[in-house]
C-alpha cells in the first residue's frame, strides 16, 4: 500500500486540533491530529459535498 501524503488544514493554528487530509484516486482520507489513529475514507464526490455543506 503506498503511503499517504497528509495535509494540515489551512484553518489549524499552533497547539490545536487539527484537520489532516490525504487524496488518492479513488477517496479522500480525514483524520484528526487528536485521534490519528482513526481516518475516516470518503468518494470525492461525498468530500466535495461535504465542502459544499460546510
Amino acid at each position: 500500500m503506498p503511503t499517504n501524503t497528509w495535509r494540515k488544514s489551512s484553518y489549524c493554528q499552533e497547539g490545536e486540533a487539527c484537520v489532516h487530509i490525504s487524496a488518492d484516486p479513488d477517496n479522500v482520507h480525514i483524520t484528526d491530529s487528536d485521534a490519528a489513529q482513526t481516518i475516516v475514507t470518503v468518494s470525492h464526490g461525498a468530500f466535495v459535498a461535504l465542502l459544499k455543506s460546510l
